[in-house]
């Protein structure tokens, strides 16, 4: 037997434990697991700010049927002055200042249409923070549960590896007594490569899973997260529910129909009259007019008369569209294709998304019978190994026998592990497809 690979494979175990001690142990549950996630998503906070945005969006919606109140300051200095039959009009620093009330009292539908919309924004925007949060969970989840998997497999091989470990000093000591042949050593060498090799290939898997869940709950490469919820007890899905009504992909659909009929009623409020309500009072001041005055006997003394005061005002203006070339009405034509357009896509992906819950409820149901099945068959090949290595034991059986049913119960482990992980997703999945994952 080559000494150097010996020492080389110790020493890169060594640096691993090293590397491993180094490293800062994050026991996390999968509640904890998902709350980190919900916290770190870059996605979903940007999901949040386009909420706030939707809500702005509805009070200046909203702001828009109220009256507006505007202030209005000017200064002049015009030169020369203007005659004015024989008298000049001064206008050097002449001043207004003034305020201006403005209230729409009728705008065709455009304004309630517009805070209609702006309400069904806000709506969108909260079933797409709903359904960002919700692919949040589920990358959570797939993340958690395949370490937790891999971390199974690595803990199956490093016992299935003693075993072999074990099985080799055993043949070794008999080859040594002549109760053993080479070949049955050999063949449990190569045996042992191979396990190692598809140990050291599970912990390389183990550190990558480790590593996206630390990406997805948002914690340094210092930190090993290490799941505590590895316990697998599922019971029987019973029946389960294929209703749509909580997906939030169905509600936005559902929402852009109801902006399609608002949109029809904007584009023909630009066919009806508007009529508003103007109020305002402006000061102005510093206005002055020269002339000569006739004092008596035929002197003129000159006279200066400056003018300030206020004016009010009130006006009703209305305006009626008569005629556009027939663009408002092609206007209202267009409005009604896109809400056609956006109830189709409200019936095709309807049902996709019910075919898409019942593919969930499927994968849910086989999942189950996949473990129970797995389990019956890692029972089995318990139950074989038990046997052959009595008989190997007792001289009753090959190597071969006692080796192929190591390699059954490896696989019929790793199966299990498989199903019992794989079916925690497909949980995960159908609730997200019925919009129930909170």
């Amino acid at each position: 037997m080559k000494i150097k690979p010996i020492y080389a494979l110790l020493g890169a175990a060594l640096l691993s434990v090293l590397a491993t001690r180094a490293q800062q142990l994050l026991p996390l549950s999968l509640a904890e697991c998902r709350e980190r996630a919900l916290a770190h998503s870059e996605e979903l906070q940007q999901a949040d700010i386009r909420l706030e945005q939707a809500r702005l969006d509805r009070r200046i919606a909203s702001a828009a049927a109220l009256p507006k109140i505007e202030g209005s300051a000017t200064g002049a200095y015009v030169m020369p002055d203007i005659d004015m039959m024989g008298m000049e009009l001064r206008m050097r620093g002449t001043y207004m200042a003034g305020l201006t009330l403005t209230q729409p009292l009728y705008a065709g539908g455009k304004i309630s249409a517009a805070r209609r919309m702006a309400r069904i924004g806000e709506e969108v925007a909260g079933e797409q923070q709903r359904m960002t949060r919700m692919d949040v969970l589920v990358e959570a989840d797939n993340a958690y549960w395949t370490l937790v998997a891999v971390d199974r497999k690595v803990c199956m091989l490093e016992s299935y590896a003693a075993q072999m470990d074990t099985l080799y000093d055993q043949v070794s000591v008999a080859f040594q007594t002549g109760m053993a042949i080479e070949n049955d050593r050999l063949r449990i060498e190569a045996k042992r490569s191979e396990i190692h090799y598809q140990l050291q290939k599970a912990r390389n898997g183990a550190d990558l899973c480790r590593m996206s869940l630390c990406r997805v709950i948002g914690v340094d490469s210092d930190q090993r997260p290490v799941p505590t919820d590895t316990l697998f007890q599922p019971s029987a899905p019973g029946l389960l529910s294929a209703e749509l009504d909580a997906r939030p992909e169905l509600r936005m659909l559902e929402q852009q129909v109801a902006i399609g009929e608002q949109q029809i009623r904007d584009a023909r409020s630009a066919m009806l009259p508007t009529a508003g309500l103007s109020l305002g009072y402006t000061y102005y001041g510093n206005i002055k007019l020269h002339s000569m005055v006739d004092a008596g006997g035929g002197n003129y003394l000159p006279y200066t008369q400056e003018f300030r005061d206020g004016l009010g005002m009130a006006m009703v203006a209305v305006k009626i569209p008569i005629f556009h070339w027939g663009a408002s009405r092609k206007k209202v034509r267009k409005a009604r294709y896109e809400l056609q357009n956006a109830q189709l896509d409200l019936q095709k992906n309807t049902r996709l998304m019910t075919l898409e819950v019942e593919q969930a409820i499927r994968n849910v149901e086989d999942g189950y019978r996949m473990i129970q099945t797995a389990g019956l068959a890692l029972r089995q090949a318990e139950e074989n190994l038990r046997v052959m290595r009595n008989r190997y034991a007792a001289k009753m059986a090959p190597l071969t026998d006692l080796l192929d049913a190591q390699s059954q119960w490896q696989q019929a482990e790793s199966n299990l592990i498989e199903a019992q992980t794989q079916y925690r997703i497909y949980e995960t999945e159908y609730l997200r497809s019925t919009g129930a994952l909170e």
